[in-house]
């Protein structure tokens, strides 16, 4: 293409190329000092000329940059950052790690101020004022360590701040690890939802509240509009959020103020919000159980096979069941498309799948779905990639 000036119409902002720049200018010098003059690669005046459409061609790139700033869909760092605020959100920062504990004791015990340790030696605060209502009582947990901070069940046993009443604690499921400071895509994605929290309707706008909470990395919120209790067991005219990390009084705090007059919550997890007025509103949501999934794979060898497949396979799969949401099921279907992801040539594959089974770890595995129920969410347990003849 010849150069042309830089332009803007309804396709976006056109710029001109490094190549229709260096051209332009090599016909300006040759229409000011003739068309005899040396210009060739290994000239010096063709190394300036260059030298000069480069810097303008870095010029033009940095306008595109401006111009893409401009929009959500298209900013990237600190220009996204300031364009989301327009939608009432802010990019999150990296987040603390949290975990649902189960605390033993006297019933009426106030903690007011608790911490517990992990075999690791890493501090986790109870919330403020934790008050022990039976015999073993869920409460949620921060680790005092900011990022990714792992605990698996039966790992945070330590009583760090001991008080009479309080016996013990233990951690029955995995915590929720801490993100790192949230990316454009995620961010992108966050805002195309948060345009629900003042419009659609309230249950959109309670879903976006959630999931703009700090450290909540997976939810879903469910409504029952009927008249009868629905399948899941969620009364009627209530909605049942379920919700990955993030602390109680946050949750809470998002489903009160979005979830609309009238409708009720349904939840395992109950947390006493009290509004500006002073007035106590129980809000009841719940945490994920979490269903550990093996998958059992066996591949012979196909052409240009090499024995790297086998992990490739493996992680494929690991991928797969790790981006599954909320309630989401385990498909055969979903499986073997991430198998076969791996297949560079599906005429001539490097591998060829000899059998595939699926199970919850502890249970018999076969050749079915595994159904996950609505408060469920899958974790990996055990897959096992290996070669037979």
């Amino acid at each position: 293409m010849a150069y042309f000036a830089p332009y803007v119409d309804e396709a976006g902002l056109h710029i001109p190329s490094y190549i229709d720049i260096r051209n332009d200018l090599l016909a300006q010098f040759r229409h000011i000092y003739g068309d005899d003059l040396y210009l060739e690669n290994d000239s010096q005046d063709y190394q300036m000329i260059s030298a000069f459409a480069s810097k303008t061609y870095d010029t033009m790139l940095l306008l595109q940059i401006v111009y893409n700033n401009h929009s959500p869909k298209t900013a990237v760092g600190t220009a996204l950052s300031s364009l989301v605020k327009l939608n009432g959100i802010a990019r999150k920062p990296a987040s603390y790690s949290t975990c649902v504990l189960t605390l033993t004791g006297t019933v009426g015990t106030v903690i007011a101020a608790g911490s517990v340790k992990d075999d690791s030696g890493n501090i986790w605060n109870l919330p403020a004022n934790t008050t022990l209502t039976g015999a073993t009582t869920e409460v949620t947990a921060q680790c005092s360590t900011l990022g990714a901070v792992e605990a698996v069940p039966g790992t945070i046993t330590k009583i760090n701040t001991p008080q009479a009443g309080w016996i013990s604690v233990t951690n029955e499921v995995p915590a929720v690890v801490g993100q790192p400071i949230e990316l454009d895509e995620e961010l992108r994605e966050r805002q195309a939802i948060s345009v629900a929290l003042p419009s659609r309707n309230m249950l959109d706008g309670t879903r976006a509240a959630i999931k703009a909470i700090s450290g909540v990395s997976r939810s879903y919120v469910y409504d029952n509009d009927t008249a009868v209790t629905d399948s899941n067991g969620i009364p009627s005219h209530s909605i049942c959020a379920v919700v990955e990390g993030g602390l109680e009084a946050d949750i809470a705090e998002a489903i009160y103020l979005h979830k609309g007059p009238g409708g009720g919550t349904y939840g395992t997890t109950t947390y006493n919000y009290i509004n500006e007025d002073g007035v106590t509103t129980p809000i009841r949501f719940s945490r994920p159980v979490y269903h550990s999934i093996d998958v059992t794979i066996t591949v012979r060898r196909g052409t240009g096979y090499t024995a790297d497949l086998l992990t490739i396979i493996q992680e494929a799969v690991e991928a797969y069941l790790s981006s599954l949401s909320i309630g989401d099921d385990v498909y055969l279907t979903g499986l073997m498309t991430a198998i076969t992801s791996v297949v560079e040539n599906p005429k001539q594959p490097a591998f060829l799948l000899a059998t595939l089974t699926v199970g919850e770890t502890g249970s018999s595995q076969g050749t079915t779905d595994v159904a996950i129920p609505y408060d469920g969410v899958v974790s990996v347990g055990t897959v096992s990639v290996t070669e037979v003849t």
